[in-house]
């Protein structure tokens, strides 16, 4: 989305670095608090976790995979549960970006949507143990190159359905990432290519064990049903009423 705004100095440059170009060495240094804690701290409120918690009075990190993300979510306790966690995903990480791009465009985007991705894995308020950063990965192409998130989505819809495994799908396109990005980035910003690296790297050994269930043939299936353990507690709390 704001790969749309690139054509403009103010969209490349961002508010901060378009309005005040000569901004001395400590003030500017001062807002990496800005674009890369803040995004951080953002990243670290794992929606999935405070979903279990307040609606579930549980912690998803203690059944199936550990993962505190939609499709554990999803699998644990149904649909609804799963919506809100990934509208809360994607809401923060949009939310992280546009801080980023406010301050020098289109790098410090780059570099706050990837702190947010890593409060999301490993956030600081929950000891360090939570998602595996897939839609925050998802939602870093959707805002900084929508043509990369368009690519990327198709070849991920088209390995879901074809195997049912998210896991297969998150893996191969964060493998891809750095790779498309690297043929249509005309921006000559080369950080971001490392950044791009960086997050596939971490995806791709967040999902590690995963990959090792599915050459076991023990990785479980994805499907748009509730859990078991949903539709129990769905029906212990209509016979309460």
């Amino acid at each position: 989305m704001l790969h749309l705004f690139l054509r403009y100095e103010i969209g490349f440059m961002g508010l901060i670095g378009y309005f005040w170009k000569d901004i001395p060495l400590f003030p500017s240094m001062l807002l990496v608090l800005l674009y890369v804690m803040v995004p951080y701290l953002l990243g670290s409120v794992n929606t999935a976790i405070l979903v279990s918690r307040h609606f579930y009075h549980d912690d998803i990190r203690n059944y199936g995979s550990g993962n505190a993300g939609f499709t554990n979510v999803m699998r644990t306790y149904g649909k609804k549960a799963a919506i809100i966690t990934f509208a809360g995903d994607i809401f923060k990480t949009m939310v992280a970006i546009l801080i980023g791009w406010s301050v020098f465009g289109y790098l410090t985007a780059y570099i706050a949507g990837f702190a947010c991705f890593l409060g999301h894995i490993f956030p600081v308020f929950y000891n360090f143990k939570g998602g595996k950063g897939v839609l925050c990965m998802g939602t870093i192409m959707l805002m900084l190159d929508w043509r990369i998130f368009l690519m990327l989505l198709v070849v991920f819809v088209g390995i879901v359905l074809a195997t049912r495994y998210i896991s297969a799908g998150s893996v191969i396109c964060a493998m891809m990432f750095p790779l498309v990005l690297n043929r249509l980035n005309n921006t000559g910003i080369y950080m971001i290519e490392f950044v791009a690296i960086a997050i596939a790297v971490i995806v791709v050994l967040k999902h590690w064990g995963n990959l090792k269930r599915i050459f076991n043939g023990t990785e479980s299936k994805f499907a748009f049903k509730k859990s078991k353990k949903a539709d129990a507690e769905e029906s212990a709390s209509g016979e309460g009423k």
